[in-house]
């Protein structure tokens, strides 16, 4: 019972990452990567068949699946997430004038979101050859 329940919960957690994720591949407010990488995790424990989507995935199924084998995500990705932390961050901070305490957790949260995708190791971007 307990195994259903957190099948359940995993398939329902990575389905929300995944909305998100498309979200924020529309939006430029949210980082899509890190939501699908989440979303990745949570199909991996929980539904072989979501998990075999993501990865096959026209748009995303190439970064997710580097992801997978080696850990690693591109330079460009990874700088983009970190530009929108910064940018987000700071129109909200700036939108709290005068609130220092929301201010001061707002600045907290950024810094510990730009830790996390600084620590994301890079891999080389992958060259294409075309052989004529």
């Amino acid at each position: 019972m307990r195994r259903r329940i957190k099948k359940f919960l995993l398939t329902l957690l990575g389905l929300l990452f995944v909305v998100l994720g498309v979200i924020g591949a529309v939006l430029p407010v949210l980082p899509t990567t890190p939501f699908l990488i989440l979303a990745l995790a949570c199909f991996a424990n929980s539904s072989p068949r979501f998990h075999q989507m993501l990865l096959n995935n026209r748009w995303f199924g190439a970064a997710l699946q580097q992801w997978e084998a080696s850990r690693t995500i591109t330079r460009s990705p990874k700088i983009k997430a970190m530009i929108m932390i910064v940018l987000t961050f700071a129109v909200s901070i700036g939108v709290l004038q005068g609130r220092l305490q929301l201010q001061l957790g707002l600045l907290t949260l950024a810094c510990i979101l730009l830790i996390f995708m600084w620590r994301f190791k890079e891999a080389n971007a992958i060259e294409v050859h075309i052989d004529d």
